[in-house]
């Protein structure tokens, strides 16, 4: 199947608003594993995973995933032994994707799919999620520093939080001064970060190849 030409990284970027997201996304969630995730050797969510999945032993509740899309953090969770996660994410069509995603030994991927605006109020108790996890979303064209005061309402105190921030995104949009703030109001512990490449710069050829992302570490207080 030919690539659709209007299905690209750089047009996802360029996004101005979530009905942008909404109709985007519409039409890329049916071949977004394949032509987005295989071709650029896409390991992002792997190593995202990978961070939360250290904590394996203390988790004691449901994980939130933000910005789930077609639900690859999800695979990767149950494959690694996290049973009860939760996706939430603006896109219909890629939720429908997620409902059909199960881990290697044919579990379901999530526990629950919710259909939500991120940058608005959600409409989730306070205090209800062990865990979050974030592979993409905060990126160009999609969330900004201000959707974190909701993700840190939903989570429950001593929560771990493992949020991605594409690394150009994280500096242009002002989240080292949001995150301090919440660090100063003891919201969130001080966080740490690890830097991360987004892709297998090995196996693709493309100019976003050498593109990065900071993985931020810390607990809701």
């Amino acid at each position: 199947m030919a690539i659709n030409p209007k299905l690209t990284l750089d047009n996802a970027f360029a996004l101005k608003s979530p009905e942008d997201s909404i109709r985007f996304y519409q039409d890329w969630a049916d071949t977004y594993d394949a032509d987005f995730v295989a071709r650029t050797g896409y390991v992002y969510h792997l190593r995202v995973a990978e961070c939360l999945t250290q904590h394996l032993t203390v988790i004691q509740g449901p994980v939130l995933d933000i910005g789930c899309g077609t639900g690859i953090v999800g695979v990767a969770l149950r494959n690694a032994g996290i049973k009860c996660v939760d996706g939430i994410d603006i896109s219909a069509a890629m939720l429908t994707r997620c409902r059909a995603k199960a881990s290697d030994s044919g579990e379901p991927a999530y526990r629950n799919l919710i259909e939500a605006d991120l940058t608005k109020k959600l409409s989730l108790p306070s205090n209800c999620y062990a865990a979050m996890i974030s592979s993409g979303a905060f990126t160009h064209g999609h969330l900004g520093p201000e959707a974190l005061a909701e993700l840190w309402r939903v989570a429950a105190p001593g929560a771990i939080c493992i949020i991605g921030i594409n690394s150009q995104h994280y500096d242009l949009m002002g989240f080292g001064e949001e995150i301090a703030n919440d660090v100063a109001s003891k919201v969130i512990s001080s966080p740490s970060f690890t830097e991360v490449a987004i892709y297998d710069a090995d196996d693709v050829d493309f100019e976003h190849a050498d593109d990065t992302a900071l993985i931020l570490e810390c607990r809701v207080l």
